[in-house]
């Protein structure tokens, strides 16, 4: 188990402890998707839920509740920046702009950036920070407030790529869904820039199997959707599928 896993399973003990020993539900920081996966396995016999400010949110933060009796609200607050068309601003333009105010990576959950509009899920302790301190972004003027969302959707795209590999390790499905060689493929793996099922690939020499999700840092995320049969050159035809998230927001 990494040092990472174990702090944050530490955490999760803790939360689970002093809800039933408190009266009281325990929230999490923002958990990227790994870690959500992970604390999952953490659960048994505890009533949770994860949670991101909307249906589908990649950043979610874990509620820890008492076996009876209602849930309490997440301390998530979304923000929407609204500014002008033209002004062409970046989830990374935002999530600077974040923490420059001193805002740590896990106080922050999803920002879904669209024209002229981008709405922020955030943690509620630092939420008047961003109403009051936060009046430019790259350079852009913007104005925030707090919006309830009627209608949030994700909508997944997929774009598809099939041929051959020599085998089904990562590192030869990496150089397929890429287009680069297996040394560059195995140096992505290596530098620890991709993760297999939300969790960070340890070698090269992994082998997949049909319908394992699979991400790049870069690059993107991916499905390897279907192992074929073999060719006369006994290499196996694949189709990996290129995941495209496209949040649709209204408020």
């Amino acid at each position: 188990m990494q040092d990472e896993d174990k702090l944050l399973a530490a955490r999760i003990r803790d939360m689970a402890e002093i809800c039933q020993k408190s009266y009281t539900p325990r929230f999490s920081a923002f958990l990227d998707e790994r870690q959500a996966a992970y604390s999952e396995t953490l659960l048994t016999g505890v009533r949770y839920r994860l949670w991101g400010g909307y249906d589908g949110a990649s950043r979610r933060v874990l509620g820890v509740f008492l076996e009876y009796g209602e849930e309490e609200d997440f301390p998530i607050s979304a923000i929407t920046f609204r500014y002008r068309e033209s002004d062409k601003l970046t989830h990374r333009d935002f999530l600077g702009a974040f923490m420059s105010r001193q805002i740590r990576r896990d106080m922050i959950g999803d920002i879904i950036v669209g024209e002229g509009r981008t709405t922020a899920f955030v943690y509620d302790t630092v939420r008047d920070t961003l109403l009051t301190e936060l009046a430019e972004v790259g350079s852009v003027g913007v104005k925030a407030a707090v919006e309830e969302c009627t209608e949030i959707k994700v909508v997944q795209r997929f774009a598809e790529k099939s041929g051959t590999v020599s085998s089904l390790r990562l590192d030869s499905l990496l150089a397929l869904v890429l287009g680069v060689s297996r040394g560059k493929a195995a140096e992505l793996i290596k530098a620890g820039a991709v993760t297999v099922g939300y969790r960070e690939a340890d070698s090269v020499s992994m082998v997949l199997e049909e319908g394992e999700k699979f991400s790049v840092r870069g690059y993107g995320k991916f499905i390897l959707s279907e192992i074929g049969g073999i060719t006369k050159k006994e290499r196996y035809r694949v189709t990996v599928k290129n995941i495209f998230d496209e949040v649709k927001v209204r408020c």
